[in-house]
């Protein structure tokens, strides 16, 4: 079990320890995570990890290059993935792996012009990158959740142009993409829980281009169902292809930050990946 020192995990560690006493655990920082992660894989039955959803982005890329099962406590701010397996603490846990419970689930991939990484929660382009570039460059001076409001505030007071890019054989002004690595349940623009992990669909849900980025995504928020709205639409797909993509352009997967260029090829995994996870009525 690899864990992530910065998102404060010493508690669920220690507790970890307790449940699992046969269990090796390693407390590293942010920066040391995919190394230790790629030395626990070379001996490890079972990889864990123990952070927010980045940590478990890097640890299930991981997993899946050495065919292990993944391990996930959650330890971060956001830990969607973690909570939408059932696994909300080292009980949920400690119950799973001593029971040998274990499901098969879902991977999301994304590819461009050399440059490719997996997604096992959402990946989107548009202003919702810069959103998380910017509170980024503000969280630690000023904490999370302050960094967000004056992200959201800034991103979208900016003037800016839509993204645009072509796919459907149409070329579209698009002011968000959001893809979910399976369906997420909710009505509004905003995702909610997943209740199948394995369904095989990209849930893909746009804001189209327009007026200013406020109006419209203010006005997909309160819409209520996606497909009753003419500010956004939602679809599911097992694979998407965008072209004519700007370069530079930013995409956001489980909370990182990467640059792509013209072809966004993105894509599901099958049931690629083995998880833990606390099986009704254990």
């Amino acid at each position: 079990m690899v864990a992530n020192s910065a998102a404060g995990t010493a508690e669920r560690v220690r507790a970890l320890q307790a449940a699992l006493p046969q269990a090796e655990l390693v407390e590293c920082r942010p920066s040391d995570m995919r190394a230790e992660l790629e030395k626990a894989a070379t001996h490890a039955r079972v990889l864990g990890v123990c952070g927010g959803d980045g940590s478990v982005n890097a640890a299930a890329e991981v997993a899946l290059r050495h065919g292990l099962p993944l391990a996930v406590l959650p330890g971060g701010t956001l830990n969607h993935f973690a909570y939408d397996l059932g696994v909300e603490g080292v009980n949920d846990l400690g119950r799973a792996i001593r029971g040998g419970e274990a499901v098969r689930v879902d991977v999301g991939r994304f590819r461009s012009a050399g440059t490719q990484g997996i997604f096992v929660n959402t990946c989107s382009l548009g202003v919702y990158p810069e959103l998380v570039r910017v509170r980024d460059h503000w969280s630690k001076r000023i904490g999370g959740w302050p960094a967000g409001v004056l992200a959201a505030l800034r991103v979208l007071r900016a003037d800016r142009h839509p993204l645009e890019a072509e796919f459907g054989g149409r070329t579209r002004p698009l002011w968000l993409l959001f893809v979910g690595n399976g369906t997420y349940h909710r009505v509004g623009l905003a995702p909610g829980r997943r209740l199948d992990l394995a369904d095989g669909q990209l849930d893909v849900r746009v804001v189209h281009g327009g007026r200013r980025p406020a109006t419209r995504l203010l006005a997909a928020a309160l819409a209520g169902p996606l497909t009753r709205s003419p500010a956004h639409a939602a679809v599911q797909v097992g694979r998407l292809r965008l072209t004519g993509v700007a370069p530079g352009t930013l995409l956001a997967y489980d909370g990182e930050v990467t640059e792509v260029t013209d072809e966004v090829t993105l894509e599901k995994l099958p049931e690629a990946l083995t998880v833990y996870r606390p099986l009704p009525g254990s």
